[in-house]
């Protein structure tokens, strides 16, 4: 057998050879131009991007948290203030461990249930690596304690911090309101702003209600910066540069501190609100709601006890009566349906009728009572204000047409909000017959206009709207704009609030002076409110007020040591003082305190005496005025 025997192909073996190289050699050159091409792009085309990052690596810049401006009273008390104090502060995310960190903690700083309650409700309402408060305001040797074993404790230090104190605590919470932490609803409402947002970067706390909330602009001030150098594991090694906080404005109210205090104290265990104003301004003097809570409770967060007693009381101490509590007027609302009456021509000053004791609609057998049930016979339009008759008024109320008392009473304000500078204010009610088809889907009946007359039936107002409407009343129909920010003050230069002139009632001065005097015989013997102004240096005009809280039936009488102490009527009572040229007009209301003349009107004589003639309130002894007690007694819804 031959053997085959094979040649080798030199030619094709170095053709093959090259190939390889040469592709090798493509490689590699496009890998060393992939590579110069990379070191082009990042020295040459974004030198300066990464130039900044490294240079943000080696500087950090950390936001400097503004001082809040103060809030203070037209003399100058601080209704809100700041102070300084160390708080121990923990980042949940630098923290292994938390539960044991918190056990170790309270070995060397007294931490309370409490405290642990607020910190787990910081805790769930925050961020992961924000700072969170387990304990503020620690004393000098917890500091030097927790201080001497901090290396133990990554994630956890001291602060030393400017601490917000309402120092009149209830008397002014509705009022002034407080701050809180900043939670996450907060911040996507920041971040609808970027700017808004960037002057909170640092910030812990933000105004949540009350003057606190609706002036956190200007209270906040604007964050500074500080540019600091830090080395590898982030320690601060020097200041490189700093642009310093601007502080926030500081408010200056036309509040009168001790009246505030004056008219809260007079109130007693009363639940109620008060709202005074001047009439020649508009400056609310005082702004009261009972009862009040402590807003310092808020600040970092309330314990959860805490917000259980308040959240659950019956007394509802949470709620802004003034702002927001909704009540029927009563007969607070007879002076300006008789200006009404007067205005449509329905009524002179000489017009009287008969007073049975009730009123009857045309065809109809239901009896709308009045007050006093033997009724108080011959009554002109003087008369029915001072003695509070309420069949005149039914009377008047139906000849005028609810649409009439609409249009007329809105003018001063009943309806609608006053625009004072608070948020959360509810405007009430002023019914009209357009109003009830919109909202009911009836028409609007007679009866129905019956009820209003007397300030009842649909009726709704709230305590500042009813003071506001006084104030225009007393001004001759001139109303400003309830405000409660007198100035703006930055670094002792003070920016008045000019006042602004809101609404004008066209007011005919008879028609004026007629309802005046009758207001001030209101106050005088005969009158429904005589208790205030026994032994008075100054005229008062007044009217008393009482607001059903549950239907009576026909033919039941109102028996009040019979009720439940919550189902007893409201009492009102609105005045402005001196009565010839007034200085304040206020509207007081006692949540289930029977009579206007016996339990509103001496808290408003407290208020008159100290803003009038400085004097400290005394007791009024209580008469026995011819008061209405119902106004009415009529069931409604």
């Amino acid at each position: 057998m031959k053997r085959r025997v094979e040649f080798r192909n030199s030619q094709r073996e170095i053709h093959q050879f090259r190939l390889r190289l040469a592709v090798g050699i493509g490689f590699v050159l496009v890998l060393l131009f992939t590579l110069t091409t990379r070191f082009f792009y990042l020295q040459v085309l974004k030198h300066s991007h990464f130039q900044t990052m490294a240079e943000n690596n080696r500087i950090s810049v950390v936001p400097t948290v503004p001082n809040r401006g103060l809030i203070l009273d037209r003399n100058g008390v601080q209704l809100a203030r700041n102070y300084s104090g160390y708080t121990l502060e923990i980042t949940p995310s630098k923290v292994p461990d938390l539960n044991a960190t918190l056990e170790e903690i309270s070995r060397l700083v007294d931490v309370q249930p409490k405290d642990r309650k607020r910190f787990k409700k910081q805790l769930e309402e925050s961020r992961n690596f924000e700072s969170l408060v387990i304990r503020s305001q620690l004393s000098d040797e917890e500091v030097a304690r927790f201080a001497a074993q901090s290396y133990r404790f990554p994630g956890v230090e001291i602060k030393a911090r400017l601490f917000r104190e309402y120092p009149l605590e209830e008397v002014t919470s509705h009022l002034i309101g407080y701050i809180g932490r900043i939670n996450e609803a907060d911040m996507a409402r920041l971040n609808e702003n970027d700017e808004v947002a960037a002057n909170y970067r640092g910030s812990d706390h933000i105004g949540k209600v009350g003057l606190e909330q609706s002036y956190e602009s200007e209270l906040h001030g604007v964050s500074g910066i500080e540019q600091v150098e830090v080395d590898a594991g982030g320690r601060g090694v020097r200041t490189l540069s700093h642009v310093p906080p601007v502080a926030g404005d500081d408010l200056v109210l036309s509040i009168d501190a001790q009246l505030q205090q004056i008219a809260d104290q007079a109130f007693g265990a009363y639940r109620g609100a008060l709202v005074a104003i001047d009439p020649n301004n508009g400056e609310v003097l005082a702004f009261v709601s009972r009862p009040g809570y402590d807003p310092n409770l808020f600040i970092d967060g309330i314990d959860e006890d805490s917000w259980e007693e308040l959240n659950n009381s019956p007394d509802v101490p949470l709620n802004n009566r003034a702002l927001r509590g909704q009540y029927p007027p009563g007969s607070t609302i007879k002076p300006f349906m008789a200006l009404a009456g007067l205005f449509y021509k329905k009524r002179t000053p000489a017009d009287t009728i008969s007073d049975p004791g009730y009123f009857t609609l045309s065809g109809s057998t239901h009896r709308y009572r009045d007050w006093k049930k033997e009724g108080h016979g011959v009554v002109d339009m003087f008369k029915s204000i001072v003695v509070s008759c309420d069949t005149y008024y039914y009377r008047l109320a139906v000849d005028l047409g609810i649409d009439n008392i609409h249009g007329f009473l809105s003018q001063f304000g009943f309806g609608s909000k006053t625009g004072v500078d608070l948020q959360g204010e509810q405007p009430g009610l002023l019914p009209s017959s357009e109003w009830k088809t919109k909202r009911y889907k009836q028409k609007w009946f007679a009866g129905d206009t019956v009820s209003v007359g007397i300030g009842q039936g649909y009726n709704l107002v709230t305590p500042m709207q009813l003071a506001y409407a006084t104030a225009i009343l007393a001004n001759g129909g001139a109303g400003y704009r309830p405000h409660l920010v007198r100035a703006l003050r930055h670094n002792g230069v003070e920016k008045p609030v000019a006042p602004e002139l809101d609404v004008n009632v066209n007011i005919d001065p008879g028609h004026l002076d007629l309802v005046r005097r009758a207001m001030v015989a209101v106050t005088q013997p005969g009158g429904t409110a005589v208790v205030a102004s026994l032994g008075a240096e100054y005229a008062i005009a007044g009217k008393t007020g009482t607001a059903q809280v549950i239907g009576i039936k026909q033919g039941e009488k109102y028996d009040a040591d019979k009720l439940n102490e919550r189902h007893r009527d409201h009492a009102w009572f609105i005045a402005f003082a001196p009565a010839d040229k007034p200085k304040i007009a206020l509207a007081v209301l006692v949540e289930n305190g029977g009579h206007g003349g016996s339990v509103a009107a001496p808290i408003a004589r407290s208020v008159f005496d100290y803003y009038l003639l400085g004097k400290t309130p005394k007791t009024v002894a209580a008469a026995a005025p011819p008061e209405e007690p119902g106004d009415a007694g009529e069931e409604h819804d």
